[in-house]
């Protein structure tokens, strides 16, 4: 008989993961609290709903989040009507958002007093990847727990890792947003250089794409910088708020990140630009300033 299951955040990536959860024939309960209309579409679309983390945690055996930042969801689980007052042995709480590992760490503890497990499994691959259910998730937590939430993920994922114990699937999210940001940095410089230099940026990446620097940020982000496409799939705000993760955790763990605070700064001046909503291709920009030149294919 497959688990009910519980989900909170219904923003751009939750809610199409929802949907791919309802395809596969859960029984799910959402909740929804700022924005009701997701919380109305998924309805529609056969998905039970409450009010409160509080009530979903009590009527569901896996409870997913997918949240912002680290605040959001301590608050959705330790706070007043929160999962943890819901929560009963047994509940697993997968945590899908992308925090601090210590965060995840602290948050399995007090959990763990209610007799309650918890994974930490970010993901990968934006909102395209998310509509298509092909995500890449890493998870943290222990393997009892993550074979049985595996199928759970499987139905939303095309790759799913167990990376660690709890907080090792953030410190592997966080390495993978490193890598995003500096390819999509090191694009954006390149294509910058063709047009500079006069030679045409759309044939550039139809002749690099073959070769050693080929990688999937290419695929995915040269073609939004050569249309000039910046709206939203993966918010520059939202990558800057990983990259402060990722360099707050190298501090305490006494890993420097050069490159990663080099590119950070930059993701700043757009965003003192006004450009932290857009999507984080808008890092072509960047260039664009400083080069004095626009990219056009």
């Amino acid at each position: 008989m497959n688990p009910r299951i519980g989900f909170i955040g219904l923003g751009i990536m939750g809610r199409p993961m929802c949907k791919n959860l309802l395809k596969a024939g859960y029984e799910l309960v959402v909740c929804g609290h700022i924005d009701k209309g997701p919380v109305e579409e998924l309805a529609a679309a056969g998905a039970k709903t409450a009010d409160s983390p509080r009530q979903v945690a009590a009527q569901t055996d896996i409870l997913i989040t997918m949240l912002p930042n680290s605040p959001q969801v301590e608050e959705v689980v330790l706070g007043e009507n929160g999962v943890i007052a819901g929560a009963r042995p047994g509940l697993v709480l997968v945590d899908m958002s992308s925090i601090a590992p210590l965060v995840s760490r602290s948050l399995a503890a007090a959990l763990a007093a209610k007799g309650v497990e918890m994974l930490d499994a970010p993901v990968s691959g934006g909102e395209p990847k998310a509509i298509q259910g092909t995500l890449s998730v890493m998870v943290g937590g222990k393997q009892d727990v993550f074979d049985r939430c595996f199928p759970v993920l499987k139905a939303m994922a095309s790759s799913v890792v167990l990376t660690g114990a709890i907080g090792a699937g953030n410190v592997a999210k966080l390495a993978n947003q490193v890598i995003v940001a500096l390819n999509i940095a090191a694009i954006s410089e390149a294509l910058v250089l063709a047009a500079k230099a006069g030679v045409d940026p759309q044939l550039v990446f139809q002749a690099i794409r073959g070769g050693l620097a080929g990688s999937a940020v290419l695929e995915a982000k040269a073609p939004l910088m050569l249309d000039r496409n910046f709206n939203p799939g993966f918010r520059l705000n939202l990558h800057i708020k990983d990259l402060a993760n990722a360099l707050d955790t190298a501090h305490q763990v006494g890993a420097p990140l050069p490159l990663t605070a080099f590119v950070m700064e930059m993701m700043q001046t757009l965003k003192a630009e006004g450009l932290g909503d857009s999507d984080h291709a808008v890092i072509l920009r960047y260039f664009e300033l400083i080069s004095h030149t626009e990219l056009k294919s």
